[in-house]
């Protein structure tokens, strides 16, 4: 079963040492060991590091990378927050 963040758990892993999450959509990804295969480099993915990341990967990838990458580098999706 997958596991759900909330958006401030995504946040606290923002280094390598913590685990580097980012979010596209509604899913949060692990992208920790993938940063050194990004072929984009490893700036950008530390730049984005425990953020949503949606707008930037949909501008700069298509559906397939996230069909190729996705079921490996998936951890589980966002929790639905209460809107105040």
């Amino acid at each position: 079963m997958s596991k759900s963040f909330s958006k401030k758990e995504v946040a606290d892993h923002k280094t390598e040492a913590d685990g580097i999450y980012i979010i596209v959509d509604d899913g949060v990804y692990d992208v920790t060991k993938f940063i050194d295969e990004h072929p984009g480099g490893s700036k950008i993915l530390k730049r984005m590091a425990g953020k949503d990341s949606t707008k930037q990967f949909w501008k700069y990838h298509g559906k397939n990378v996230l069909e190729k990458y996705g079921p490996k580098l998936k951890i589980g999706t966002v929790k639905e927050e209460a809107k105040l």
